[in-house]
């Protein structure tokens, strides 16, 4: 898991290739995105706290909402860029290549603008872990992104709103 993250990083195209073929990376994927889950699960526990809500709540939610977020988006961006610009790949293979993107995110733990630099980062991974994983050009990939990303926000309203209820009524 850890040889790809350099790699991850740098933006390196060749890095998600190898990542995309790699059909054991999966689970290594999975568990970069653990490690995002619990990190934005601990911030945003910490953050409720100091606003005298629940951690537990908001810990659960926002870690919850992380796992959702990946596979959605990954789902989402195999059917768009498989059907609408005829991209090649498997529903793994974007859950791969999307999972590692997901690696710049833990620079949130630095404060302040963390969360910013690690969010721009990460779409930047994102896009060309897309543009790699389902071999589509530049425009395709980017609009299989957004397409994407908006329906993950979209998600991300729901999921607050259900959870944002249920944290009320634990904190």
């Amino acid at each position: 898991m850890f040889e790809y993250i350099p790699g991850i990083f740098k933006l390196d195209p060749n890095t998600f290739e190898e990542i995309e073929h790699n059909q054991s990376a999966t689970s290594q994927a999975a568990m970069v995105v653990a490690i995002i889950a619990l990190l934005s699960g601990f911030g945003s526990g910490v953050g409720a706290m100091v606003s005298g809500k629940s951690f537990f709540g908001n810990f659960l939610s926002s870690f919850a909402w992380v796992f959702i977020g990946w596979l959605l988006w990954s789902a989402v961006t195999y059917f768009v860029g498989t059907t609408f610009f005829k991209g090649q790949a498997s529903l793994d293979e974007m859950l791969r290549v999307i999972g590692f993107a997901y690696a710049p995110q833990c620079l949130a733990i630095i404060p302040c603008v963390g969360w910013l630099i690690g969010l721009v980062w990460s779409l930047a991974a994102v896009f060309i872990a897309v543009r790699q994983g389902l071999d589509l050009d530049n425009m395709k990939a980017f609009i299989t992104i957004a397409i994407g990303f908006v329906i993950v926000l979209i998600g991300n309203a729901v999921i607050a709103m259900v959870f944002g209820g249920v944290t009320g009524l634990l904190g």
